[in-house]
């Protein structure tokens, strides 16, 4: 009689649940028509693409032709300097300015200047370090120049201090040069190799910047190339070492011992800004492609397209230098005092040997430090791509996809 009992039962709350179930569905089919608009099954898509587009990483790719660039010229554009303004100066070809970086898995939307400019809508960005960080400040403002030229609001006229405001957006830009990111002097503005000596601060901050970016949205480190001029590396206000000094009893050091802490000091500095409640953006290192010499025994760089990422791998003092910043944005990040990101340009750059002025910055007959410049990239050229990054890097930030 209990076994009996107990049989019903079961059958009763299958019953239940299969009557339950029916219901929803019931209810699932006349709710979902009256609801249906034709965009419904797109739009549930287009999150998960913006998903993927969003997580994809954007740094590991190739080259791939895009006829539509460039998307300014050296005649549209006023903020081009002469050393990057390789048409100017007569480059016979146009092929390295009709490329475009593809990520691996996804794709890398076009910089919108539009876009960019409403995004950046009462915000304020600046770029601080050295002379490839201005640029990308430069290829920037000419990509934005297809909206509106921005107006010079400067507190000083060095060159090395600029800011502009964009006014119909109340979007400021600003640049502050700092090379070595950190406190340094001049010991001699020529020195042996006719680029200068510096006595480098290795745990002391550079002021000039730090002092000046509280109230920015958002900030560019950068620093490289100058760490391959002789330099004398101080902590706690004691010489420790030096690079390619040739000063006897002096300690020889590599020169990413330097690089990896200055930015340990410059990381450290931004976190412990009370009043910084920005994004700050760690740009990786754009290597040089002087081939057959260096830059100062002949070196040069002809090639006339990219690599492709098989062709070549990032070694030697690239590699040093890339770790360094790997690892002090880990350890700045480790903290979690303030929003880092990592912009890594660095394998993108590798594989455009073909992007540098070479001698089309100057005229042939000039006398100038740098005559084959295999460091800087023409303007139309591949670190507008830079700015392709930084505009979905932003987006990101905003989720504005």
């Amino acid at each position: 009689m209990e076994l009996l009992l107990w049989k019903n039962f079961i059958t009763t709350q299958k019953i239940s649940r299969i009557l339950i179930l029916l219901a929803l569905t019931l209810i699932i089919l006349l709710i979902i028509p009256l609801n249906y608009h034709p965009s419904y099954v797109t739009n549930i898509l287009n999150v998960h693409y913006q998903v993927h587009k969003k997580y994809c990483n954007i740094f590991r790719g190739e080259w791939i032709p895009n006829p539509d660039a460039p998307y300014y010229t050296n005649n549209t554009c006023i903020e081009i300097h002469d050393h990057q303004n390789c048409m100017k100066y007569g480059r016979p070809d146009t092929e390295f300015l009709k490329w475009r970086w593809k990520p691996k898995g996804c794709e890398l939307p076009i910089f919108n200047p539009f876009q960019f400019l409403d995004m950046m809508r009462n915000k304020s960005l600046a770029f601080v370090g050295d002379s490839v960080g201005r640029n990308h400040m430069q290829s920037l403002i000419c990509l934005l120049s297809q909206v509106e030229h921005p107006m010079d609001i400067s507190p000083t006229p060095d060159f090395n201090f600029k800011k502009w405001k964009y006014i119909t957006y109340n979007f400021t830009l600003a640049t502050y040069w700092s090379p070595f990111l950190v406190k340094m002097d001049e010991v001699d503005s020529d020195g042996p190799r006719h680029d200068g000596v510096f006595n480098i601060y290795l745990d002391e901050v550079d002021k000039k910047w730090t002092s000046q970016i509280n109230d920015f949205n958002y900030v560019i480190l950068n620093s490289g190339h100058w760490f391959s001029r002789l330099s004398n590396y101080y902590e706690k206000n004691q010489l420790v070492g030096c690079w390619h000094c040739g000063l006897k009893n002096i300690t020889q050091l590599p020169n990413y011992y330097g690089y990896k802490r200055v930015f340990k000091t410059a990381l450290k500095a931004i976190n412990s800004l009370d009043n910084f409640k920005g994004t700050a953006f760690v740009r990786t290192f754009a290597p040089s492609h002087f081939e057959g010499g260096e830059w100062n025994t002949g070196g040069n760089c002809l090639r006339k397209i990219p690599f492709t990422s098989n062709e070549k791998t990032l070694d030697g003092l690239d590699l040093e230098f890339y770790n360094s910043q790997l690892e002090e944005f880990r350890e700045a990040e480790k903290e979690g005092k303030k929003r880092f990101r990592l912009m890594d340009i660095t394998q993108a750059m590798l594989l455009r040997p073909d992007g540098h002025p070479s001698r089309y910055g100057h005229w042939p007959n000039e006398n100038v430090v740098l005559y084959n410049d295999c460091v800087h990239w023409c303007l139309p050229g591949p670190i507008d791509s830079w700015n392709d990054i930084l505009f979905h890097m932003l987006k990101i930030e905003q989720d504005v996809f």
